[in-house]
């Protein structure tokens, strides 16, 4: 595929970053950027113990890898990703992708983060005209999304999809390495009808509106909560992944006066900001206290508060997909396009240290 000069770039409608190795990534789409923290830090942390099972071995892809550059010649892959600073999740993510996309892996990558669609679709167009080999893609909205991938699919740039589906038709993408965020919110919820309540009276804290991850983590526990009488939402709102927001949604309901005895946040940041509401106010959660707390994201901080008992419930989402996909630009598209990260739920009651060791990120 031809190359173009970098400085084309400069006119594009967002700011990426040619990143090698460990580089730190250009100003983000977002109004506040700011790059990922440095793999150093806590929330950088990888697992300890469990690594992501190797993707499909060579002799199951169902074409051979077509080379995506000259010999010798780098691989120019176009990374689309959601802020890094919007979660632990997020910083692990984006850390894990810098460390298997540089230089001395053989390619030579470029960085967009948003977490607006029309500005991810931008970007991507972007690197579209760039002519990047692969576009990989963790899209901030399911929808909207056949058009750009089919001006991908016309200028030879072959599009992986991370972390996140989109309503899209398969032939439009190499492969998806994504959690099963519909399972994941099913884990939960059965986690917590286990738990025998008399009723249920929760204060649901969602993510960013028409991402896979709210949808499918709100999907089961709205299906719950029609089907069972003692199930009710006592407050069902938005906090766009942020404690700040949860914490605040929390207090308006704590001001109100509205009986609840159940957070159930989708991810650890806003279960944080919740339980801050909760103890400016006094009230007691965790194992046997009177409101359960949930999470999810499996951020090793929050799994030291199962561990102490203070909150009830983390369920794991997988940030570690970037093998998957080197071993697919190396290899070829595997036999099964969708692959699905192994992930699973933690109880407070009978998490280990060895757990939050190995599953911590």
């Amino acid at each position: 595929m031809k190359r173009r000069v970098i400085a084309s770039m400069l006119a594009a409608m967002m700011a990426v970053a040619l990143t090698a190795c460990g580089g730190q990534a250009a100003a983000p789409a977002p109004a506040e950027p700011a790059p990922a923290p440095a793999a150093e830090e806590p929330k950088a942390e990888e697992p300890k113990a469990e690594e992501p099972a190797p993707a499909p071995a060579a002799e199951e892809k169902t074409e051979e890898a077509a080379p995506a550059a000259d010999a010798g010649e780098l691989i120019r892959v176009g990374i689309i990703n959601n802020d890094p600073n919007e979660s632990g999740y997020r910083t692990a993510n984006d850390a894990d992708m810098k460390k298997m996309f540089c230089e001395e892996n053989g390619y030579e990558a470029q960085f967009a983060y948003s977490l607006k669609n029309d500005e991810q679709i931008a970007a991507a167009q972007n690197f579209i005209q760039d002519e990047v080999d692969y576009l990989l893609l963790s899209a901030a909205d399911t929808a909207g999304w056949d058009s750009v991938l089919q001006d991908a699919q016309a200028a030879g740039v072959k599009v992986i999809l991370f972390d996140r589906t989109i309503d899209a038709p398969e032939d439009l993408y190499e492969a998806s390495i994504v959690s099963d965020m519909a399972k994941e919110g099913q884990t939960a919820v059965d986690w917590l009808a286990s738990q025998g309540l008399d009723e249920y009276n929760v204060i649901h804290l969602q993510g960013v509106m028409g991402s896979a991850a709210q949808q499918g983590r709100s999907g089961a526990l709205d299906e719950k909560v029609a089907a069972e009488d003692n199930w009710n939402i006592v407050n069902q709102q938005t906090a766009e992944w942020n404690a700040e927001k949860a914490q605040q949604i929390v207090q308006s309901v704590i001001d109100s006066g509205d009986k609840f005895n159940v957070i159930y946040a989708e991810n650890d940041d806003m279960a944080k900001g919740a339980v801050a509401a909760l103890d400016a106010a006094g009230i007691s959660h965790g194992v046997d206290k009177d409101v359960i707390v949930m999470g999810f994201d499996c951020n090793k901080w929050a799994l030291e508060e199962l561990l102490a008992g203070n909150w009830n419930y983390d369920g794991q989402c997988n940030p570690f997909q970037a093998s998957y996909i080197d071993e697919i630009i190396k290899n070829g598209t595997p036999a099964e396009k969708v692959i699905i990260m192994d992930e699973k739920g933690f109880d407070a009651k009978t998490i280990t240290q060895e757990d939050v060791d190995t599953y911590g990120i």
